[in-house]
């Protein structure tokens, strides 16, 4: 079982950045696509951004030039750099990832238990 741990969540004031990680339990051998997905109470799981394996990226209208999506694939990690947050990116973020790991031939989809961002001055 590959299990995903997220960080770098907290309280920020608007206008404010933060970096979250996402860092796998095993070696990622074949990457297949790499997101992050938030959830605001009372509202569903929504994609924030996604980088396949070719590092085409992909972003939510909402936080497109404020939010960055990228790897660093010999430390397993996938990251979302978020600038200019604003009140509404209050949610609980979420990452997965879905590619080949260390251990098993098959292909796997994970996700992590979530870290919460809050934005609020």
């Amino acid at each position: 079982q590959v299990q995903l741990v997220e960080s770098g969540g907290g309280l920020v004031q608007p206008g404010g950045s933060l970096r979250l990680s996402c860092l796998a339990s095993r070696s990622i051998l074949s990457m297949v696509r790499m997101g992050w997905y938030r959830q605001a109470p009372g509202k569903e799981r929504e994609s924030v951004a996604v980088i396949t394996s070719g590092g085409t990226t992909n972003y939510a209208e909402s936080v497109n030039g404020r939010f960055t999506i990228f790897r660093e694939n010999s430390k397993n990690t996938v990251y979302l750099q978020m600038d200019s947050l604003k009140p509404e990116d209050t949610a609980v973020y979420f990452c997965n990832i879905k590619g080949v790991f260390l251990g098993s031939p098959l292909i796997g989809d994970y996700w992590g238990q979530g870290t919460q961002v809050t934005v609020s001055s």
